[in-house]
């Protein structure tokens, strides 16, 4: 039974930094391309970030140069630094087990997909 939980939202001014964590139960995050997916009120979803598992990373042009993913294998744990947040980036951020477009697509329908976690609040004001 795959279990992610995020943790390291909140409110902050914009300029400011948050960093997000992922960890995991019955899933190591080595096994897959994991990510950072994102929704703001009346939006898709959208990938923010994702990791494949030879450790090569991919960032929306949204947040290229100011979000970072990254992972630590030993304590089964996914990052999102995200540095310079502007208000835009205000939304639910989820992590992914596994990137792909169903996932994406039922969390626009307002779903949450098995192997995702149920997601923390980014507020930038």
């Amino acid at each position: 039974h795959v279990q992610l939980v995020e943790s390291g939202g909140g409110s902050v001014q914009a300029g400011g930094s948050l960093r997000l964590s992922c960890t995991a139960s019955g899933f190591t995050f080595d096994a897959t391309d994991s990510g950072w997916y994102r929704r703001a009120p009346g939006n898709e979803c959208e990938l923010v970030s994702s990791i494949s598992t030879n450790g090569s990373t991919y960032h929306a042009d949204i947040v290229k140069g100011r979000f970072t993913i990254s992972q630590d294998n030993a304590k089964n744990t996914m990052y999102l630094q995200m540095n310079s947040l502007k208000p835009d980036d205000t939304a639910v951020y989820y992590c992914a087990a596994a990137v792909g477009e169903t996932g994406r697509s039922l969390c626009s329908m307002g779903w949450t997909p098995p192997g995702w976690g149920q997601g923390t609040q980014v507020t930038v004001s």
